[in-house]
């Protein structure tokens, strides 16, 4: 059975996927690998969605240079990865966005197929994204103050901070926050001063 006749007849995503590194397909979205939204970079890493495509590559690290579309990648441990940004590409970085906002020295982690040359053509790069467990040590309009171990971090309330209060739908309202919460921070990392952007803090879960 090929590839294609294995999704149904549909496209076959990693040829797809390898063309649109080659510059020759357009495609919007590419989602084939699994989700896309910010939760989705903290998901059990499962097979992929497409049976066109056997196994996602994962990379992670600080971006050290950007090539045209390329951007190569210190990993956390020591090893370097290219990562080749296409028009399938999703970007995440606080919200959806575009590669025009990845500058070096943000933090990365990306999912995609692995090219023939060892580059990881990507799916979806989340950037500077951070899921920490904190407790909430201040609380101000613009600012949440967060401890994280024996580290203070700074939380920026931005337009689009929610909460989510016991498992619950995540809300805009903030007021039932209190000093001395445990709380799960979702949101994107600022190397400029080392804060976060809070995209959702969640409380009694």
């Amino acid at each position: 059975m090929t590839a294609h006749q294995a999704s149904g007849g549909g496209i076959d995503r990693r040829r797809l996927l390898a063309r649109a590194a080659l510059g020759g397909a357009t495609i919007v979205g590419a989602t084939a690998l699994g989700g896309i939204d910010a939760d989705a970079a903290f998901a059990a890493q499962q097979p992929s969605l497409d049976p066109a495509i056997s196994k996602s590559e994962f990379v992670e690290g600080r971006i050290t240079a950007i090539s045209g579309s390329v951007l190569e990648v210190a990993g956390s441990y020591g090893d370097r990865s290219r990562v080749q940004m296409t028009n399938a590409t999703s970007v995440w970085k606080v919200r959806p966005t575009t590669a025009k906002v990845i500058e070096v020295g943000d933090g990365l982690y990306a999912r995609g197929v692995k090219m023939p040359d060892g580059t990881v053509a990507a799916d979806a790069v989340w950037v500077n994204i951070v899921n920490i467990h904190t407790t909430i040590r201040g609380i101000e309009k613009q600012r949440l103050h967060l401890a994280h171990g024996n580290h203070e971090i700074t939380g920026n309330v931005i337009a689009d901070t929610s909460a989510s209060y016991a498992g619950r739908a995540p809300s805009s309202d903030l007021s039932r926050l209190r000093i001395g919460q445990s709380a799960q921070v979702l949101g994107a990392w600022r190397p400029s001063d080392n804060s976060v952007d809070v995209v959702r803090v969640s409380v009694g879960h």
